[in-house]
């Protein structure tokens, strides 16, 4: 049986393992974290969401097996609406397709309406077709495209040429 519930600030390592998985399965759709390198600050982030209550895990018997991180976005720029944004949203391979995923959303969701937002947002690689049909399924539309190039210098030539 999985339960779902608010992390514990003293799951930030756990949880910070979990993305390293999450930032690794990414790296095949275009994603440039590097997970290895990234593992400290992603530690800090989640312990720090976790004590604002932006934190939910999944566990099986005593084995995480997903999580999600959220928040309300803030910044210095009005807005005609209050975002709750899902920061990530992962799952162990072993565990999708039983619901994990969808129940984690649902908890992040459900605080992020009890904190007064109008409007979720999240982002998945334009690449990741399960992730955007999972989304999709659950009533989420495209509301930005992001473009990206690189960029020809001396050290390397462009690729898509």
């Amino acid at each position: 049986m999985v339960t779902v519930e608010p992390a514990d600030s003293t799951e930030a390592d756990a949880v910070a393992d979990l993305w390293m998985a999450l930032a690794r399965e990414q790296r095949p759709y275009g994603a440039h974290l590097r997970p290895a390198q990234s593992r400290d600050a992603v530690r800090e982030s989640m312990a720090q969401h976790a004590v604002e209550g932006g934190l939910t895990v999944a566990r099986a018997d005593d084995e995480l097996v997903g999580f999600v991180r959220f928040d309300v976005e803030r910044g210095p720029l009005a807005q005609d609406c209050t975002r709750g944004v899902v920061r990530d949203l992962y799952v162990r391979p072993a565990w999708r397709e039983e619901g994990v995923g969808a129940r984690l959303l649902d908890a992040a969701e459900a605080a992020l309406g009890d904190r007064g937002v109008d409007i979720v947002a999240l982002e998945a690689l334009a690449a990741n077709a399960d992730a955007i049909q999972f989304y999709e399924r659950r009533g989420y539309r495209r509301h930005r495209i992001e473009f990206e190039r690189e960029v020809e210098n001396d050290k390397r030539p462009r690729r898509d040429r």
